[in-house]
């Protein structure tokens, strides 16, 4: 379980609240403070005050993995098969569990053919994938997508969840504008004005009333 307690980040405040094991799709308007969540349920960012767990351990105790709204920035190595491999060589694996790892990844989100390609000449849209892809290949407990429908049509988005559901981190979390895509995920926590508005099927009428008011 990812628990939050008494939490203060940014303009984000949780009294309390529990996410369970699977996909959780977290909703909400601009501003809501969805980047927030994840951002404390991954260990990027520290609560100012509150706290949060998972499994009973701080987030930046746990192996987790980020995929950005927008990952350009965040491709560190030059060669996009350098960037799938940079997880398992810093933990000091062997190289041939790293070649593993690398291929499976790639081959999960379909960017086997980017492997030799610079990280620099990448659409955003592979770049996205090239940065889920290295997400994948640390194998992390928890994974985290921000604004996972920023780049990439309904389509393609669906058509990622089972490779997204297969990798075998614990927890998945994503931010979603597409109710559908939410439709699809295993819980929902509803964000607004910066406080947690609704959890579960409550969370998902909520997200189409706005979306019907907008």
């Amino acid at each position: 379980m990812i628990e939050l307690s008494a939490v203060s980040a940014r303009n984000l405040r949780v009294d309390r609240l529990e996410i369970p094991p699977g996909l959780t799709a977290v909703i909400g308007m601009n501003g809501a403070g969805k980047t927030t969540l994840l951002e404390l349920c991954c260990g990027l960012l520290l609560p100012d005050a509150g706290a949060v767990l998972v499994d009973g351990q701080p987030p930046r105790e746990t192996d987790a993995a980020l995929v950005p709204a927008f990952p350009g920035p965040a491709l560190v190595f030059s060669r996009v098969a350098d960037e799938l491999a940079s997880s398992g060589r810093f933990a000091g694996l062997p190289p041939d569990e790293v070649a593993g790892r690398v291929a499976a990844a790639a081959d999960a989100v379909g960017v086997r053919p980017l492997l030799g390609r610079s990280t620099r000449s990448l659409s955003g849209g592979e770049q996205f994938m090239v940065s889920l892809a290295a997400a994948l290949a640390s194998r992390p407990l928890v994974l985290v997508l921000d604004e996972f429908d920023g780049v990439l049509d309904r389509e393609s988005l669906a058509d990622l969840l089972p490779a997204v559901r297969a990798t075998g981190a614990r927890y998945v979390l994503l931010s979603t504008h597409e109710p559908a895509l939410a439709a699809l995920a295993d819980q929902a926590v509803a964000l607004a004005d910066g406080r947690v508005a609704a959890t579960g099927a409550a969370a998902c009428a909520l997200f189409d009333a706005w979306e019907n008011a907008a």
